[in-house]
């Protein structure tokens, strides 16, 4: 096999590519061993026996295997984390979908007609300060009191 490192340099500065992104086509090794100046490498470069491969990126495999991971909770324990729990995982949004929830049903109470305006008020009042940790509770609560606070 004849030795291309001379012309694989001067691709390499042509194309302003790393030798080893430079590709030799097979079938023209003998034109491209005569190649000794940089016009010749440009030469072929234009014919297409020299052309340099394109950048690779940063592989995103192992990347998607940890996502996998940690879909099912692997990956995820103490010494993985970075930020406090607060950081990684925010309350507000806990309290935003809890308290829509909540003021969801009471809507769907009164309109139904379980529940009178001053009840209600009530009740809405009790959820957003906090007395009721989910729907279930809210309802075990009315159940409970009978739908008079």
């Amino acid at each position: 096999m004849t030795d291309l490192s001379a012309q694989k340099r001067l691709a390499s500065d042509v194309l302003d590519a790393g030798k080893n992104r430079i590709w030799f086509d097979p079938e023209r090794q003998g034109d491209i061993a005569e190649a000794i100046t940089r016009a010749d490498v440009r030469d072929l470069v234009e014919e297409g026996a020299i052309r340099a491969d394109p950048p690779s990126g940063n592989s995103r495999g192992k990347a998607r295997e940890r996502q996998e991971k940690r879909a099912y909770g692997h990956q995820t324990g103490p010494g993985s984390r970075k930020g406090k729990a607060g950081a990684r995982h925010d309350p507000k949004d806990d309290w935003q979908s809890r308290i829509r929830a909540l003021r969801a049903r009471l809507k769907e109470l009164r309109e139904a007609g379980d529940l009178d305006p001053s009840t209600y008020r009530s009740l809405y009042d009790k959820a957003g300060g906090g007395e009721f940790d989910s729907v279930a509770d809210l309802e075990r609560y009315i159940d409970d009191h009978g739908g008079d606070s």
